[in-house]
């Protein structure tokens, strides 16, 4: 059996109607896993259908990940639709920016919310259904901001640094009993989320120039980094960060 076979193996993918999410779903379909995809509608059936072209099999789990009841009945979802889960990327995440001393405190809570505390909500639903069989794989996607401060992104910072953490927490609980917790930072990837800065013609050429590669990611740049850690190939790999940035923090 290849260490990267994912035949067998129900993936719950969060944030996987576009961008970095989109590829890593099929990316795990490409490997042979089924997908759950956790979106708010089921309006957007890109990532559906790419998956079903696959031949895998596909189902969308509606939630808004900023309401908690709504988050801890998703695996309660899967168990009906799929009966297990090997699989569990935590992607989706909102960003939002403004000067620290002027952040609205809504905006740190709805940041927090759905970057932080879904995130350790589905760790641990997952965890309850992985750890009684003595497998599983959870991959929380974080950020540089694991490492870096950023700038006007107080409350972004402070959540993606929090799943960097909470990512080494359960890990060192985990990990002996065969389920591996660990994170993958994407550096700068052209995304929705980046768009902005994208834009901004001195910062984008001031990104670009310190990225050893010499371009932004793309979405299919996270793709052997999340099937890696969804796979047999990693199972001595348990509380790592690890960082897709073209060299970003090398440098």
């Amino acid at each position: 059996m290849s260490l990267f076979d994912l035949n067998g193996n129900v993936a719950v993918v969060t944030g996987a109607s576009r961008g970095l999410g989109q590829a890593m779903a099929i990316a795990l379909a490409e490997h042979g896993a089924d997908i759950a995809l956790v979106q708010r509608t089921n309006k957007d059936t890109a990532t559906k259908n790419a998956v079903l072209q696959l031949g895998r099999r596909c189902e969308i789990i509606l939630c808004d990940l900023d309401d908690n009841e709504q988050v801890k009945n998703i695996m309660p979802e899967v168990d009906r639709l799929f009966g297990h889960v090997e699989i569990l990327v935590n992607n989706a995440g909102i960003q939002r920016r403004s000067p620290a001393v002027d952040f609205p405190e809504d905006d740190w809570d709805d940041v927090l919310n759905v970057n932080l505390k879904s995130v350790f909500l589905l760790c641990q639903q997952a965890g309850k259904r992985m750890l009684p069989k003595g497998y599983g794989k959870i991959i929380n996607i974080s950020s540089l901001m694991v490492f870096q401060g950023g700038i006007t992104v107080p409350a972004y910072a402070a959540a993606k640094g929090g799943v960097g953490q909470l990512t080494k927490a359960l890990s060192n609980e985990w990990a002996a009993h065969g389920v591996n917790v660990n994170s993958i930072a994407p550096g700068y990837m052209a995304t929705d989320m980046n768009e902005a800065l994208m834009k901004n013609e001195v910062r984008s050429r001031q990104i670009m120039e310190r990225i050893p590669a010499g371009r932004w990611g793309k979405p299919e740049d996270m793709k052997g980094a999340v099937v890696f850690l969804a796979s047999h190939a990693s199972d001595y790999v348990n509380g790592h960060v690890l960082v897709v940035d073209g060299g970003w923090m090398g440098r």
